[in-house]
């Protein structure tokens, strides 16, 4: 799992701004007539999501927002973890 460690650093290293615009661009492209993100979800709910390229169609566009909800996590356990050794040291 060294690989995945390494992967994290990597992807923490893009800036918090980048990573909103393309959360913001995957989740909600196309604009009309609604987001593939809330249609894909939609069929997810309903039972209809079987075709292989709906399928990839929902991890790609969720891709970002999952990013970014992954970076936020990490930056709040970071500053916790700051926190925390400031609290203990004297």
């Amino acid at each position: 799992m060294k690989w995945l460690a390494g992967l994290a650093r990597q992807l923490d290293r893009v800036p918090l701004w980048i990573v909103l615009v393309v959360a913001l661009w995957l989740g909600l492209a196309p604009f009309q007539p609604q987001p593939h993100l809330w249609q894909k979800l939609m069929m997810l709910t309903q039972g209809e999501l079987a075709l292989p390229l709906d399928i990839f169609d929902l991890l790609f566009h969720a891709a970002g927002p999952l990013w970014l909800v992954v970076r936020l996590l990490r930056q709040v356990r970071q500053v916790r973890q700051v926190s925390r050794a400031r609290r203990r040291s004297p």
